[in-house]
């Protein structure tokens, strides 16, 4: 299993909604394909819409069943962490 923390910085692409979704699922992808323990979405803080959008896509069903847990740090507001949980034959 790897210790591998992976990030993804959505900042050059904060208003572009297809490019969003698209660098999503690929972190989504590259987590999965490395066994990656943690993948730490930075969106910003700003108005908090892009939060908003990383959150609803993470929220999805189809995204949900791929990872463990998502931890929103209160100390930093800028971003998430998506852990992972990954069993044998996974």
């Amino acid at each position: 299993m790897s210790t591998r923390k992976l990030t993804l910085d959505l900042h050059p692409v904060f208003n572009r909604g297809r490019e969003i979704d698209q660098a999503l699922a690929e972190a989504m992808d590259e987590a999965q394909a490395t066994k990656a323990k943690q993948l730490e979405i930075i969106h910003g803080k700003g108005s908090g819409q892009l939060k908003k959008r990383v959150l609803r896509y993470l929220d999805r069903k189809d995204v949900k069943a791929r990872y463990h847990r998502v931890d929103k740090d209160a100390g930093n507001s800028g971003h998430v962490i998506v852990h992972f949980r990954w069993s044998r034959g996974q």
